[in-house]
């Protein structure tokens, strides 16, 4: 496991946290008493993970299960058992209430310390949400309407179920109706991966280019009442790659190319006496990236009859589920007991040692000895099986976290 180096930047990350506190605080005084006042809300959590990896995975996620960073081949990251421990689940975030002529202006601006993409593996400031509504209106980074984050179990692995959608992106939204039936419609950011498979390093790919000329389409209705929700979600996006080489006299090859992806998600929350049932069912197609854990959009599939585009890009099927049960014993215990699954249909050039197939699972015991604090084992499954070469893996782990939480409010009423 690489050493966690100091979290960087931190000084001008905490100026502007800072700034913005402060920005908020003249606003949040000399109100008329008979006026509906501004608020501004600061919560977070300081937490640890430790624990024992029986197997082996990636280090640069040593602290979570994600079944595409097990090893694809025998002792790819070295032998099994592996401790770890980390605080990089610890978070801050401010929500800020203010009244205005046109309705309630309501934002929030939250990070943690969980690096990924170029800080994979380190304990460094990451944004999760930094987004604004007011009225029928959203815009900013947060939950993609794609996802249901109630889908979520009471768990202490912080990456969870590999099987549901899980996407914080920058979108403008449209909430068209609110209350108990909500409908939410977006446009996202876009963004896809490819997998070149057999073909990786042919000098033929060096020249294509993905491009995305319009933004994701993603929409969902919701349906809640005391027995719990639920919800079904959808999402189109438009998908194109152009070979620069093409341009070239004398190339004998256009790769350019293009796709649709589209998805369904149908999920919710089921209240069973002390208990919720969470669960989602997932469908579509080059809708990876949306995933908590699944690997690329694209594929490449052979298409030698054309000599002049000889291979083509597909968007990848994906079937996706979720099922868990979070259990309430009493004031002091809870529970958490569930499984999760991702297939996806790999293309005929995809590398035989590709991903294919992840499971999932956990069961834990939290205890919960005052509010605020709670601490408990948690027992965690993850499973990788490959595209065609036969490798099958699995990866057991166990973790106690603790985690102590906190919550001020300024301002309001």
């Amino acid at each position: 496991m690489k050493g966690t180096k100091v979290i960087r930047h931190t000084a001008p990350r905490l100026l502007m946290v800072a700034l913005l506190v402060v920005a908020a605080l003249p606003a949040l005084r000399g109100q008329d008493s008979t006026e509906a006042k501004p608020r501004l809300d600061i919560y977070g959590a300081a937490m640890l993970d430790m624990g024992y990896e029986f197997g082996q995975s990636d280090p640069n996620w040593f602290d979570v299960v994600r079944p595409t960073k097990l090893p694809a081949y025998e002792n790819q990251f070295g032998k099994d058992g592996r401790w770890f421990m980390g605080i990089r689940q610890s978070r801050l975030g401010f929500k800020g209430f203010i009244p205005t002529a046109l309705g309630e202006i309501k934002t929030i601006f939250e990070f943690e310390l969980f690096g990924t993409g170029v800080d994979a593996g380190q304990t460094s400031f990451r944004i999760r949400h930094a987004y604004g509504e007011l009225g029928h209106f959203g815009a900013g980074q947060t939950w993609s309407p794609f996802m249901d984050p109630d889908v979520f179990p009471n768990s202490v692995e912080y990456w969870g179920p590999n099987g549901m959608v899980f996407f914080r992106n920058v979108q403008v939204r449209w909430m068209p109706i609110m209350g108990d039936t909500t409908v939410t419609i977006a446009l996202e950011r876009p963004g896809a991966s490819a997998d070149q498979g057999v073909y990786a390093g042919r000098v033929e790919l060096e020249g294509v280019k993905a491009r995305f000329p319009l933004p994701d389409l993603s929409a969902n209705i919701r349906k809640s009442g005391k027995w719990g929700h639920v919800q079904l979600a959808g999402m189109l996006r438009r998908m194109m790659w152009d070979d620069m080489n093409a341009f070239t006299e004398g190339h004998p090859y256009d790769l350019s190319g293009k796709a649709f992806g589209w998805g369904l998600n149908l999920s919710g929350n089921y209240i069973i006496g002390t208990g919720t049932v969470r669960a989602s069912l997932v469908v579509g197609e080059g809708i990876q990236n949306y995933m908590n854990d699944a690997p690329v959009d694209v594929g490449i599939q052979n298409n030698f009859g054309n000599p002049v585009k000889p291979i083509v890009g597909i968007p990848l099927p994906i079937f996706a589920a979720v099922l868990f049960y979070d259990h309430t014993w009493n004031d002091r215990f809870t529970s958490t007991i569930g499984y999760s699954y991702v297939d996806i249909t790999n293309s005929d050039a995809q590398a035989s040692d590709a991903f294919k197939r992840g499971h999932y699972a956990l069961v834990n015991l939290l205890y919960y000895p005052v509010a605020n604090f709670f601490c408990g084992p948690e027992l965690q499954y993850g499973r990788r099986e490959n595209f065609s070469d036969g490798w099958k893996v699995n990866d057991f782990r166990i973790q106690f976290s603790a985690k102590y939480s906190f919550k001020a409010s300024i301002g309001g009423k």
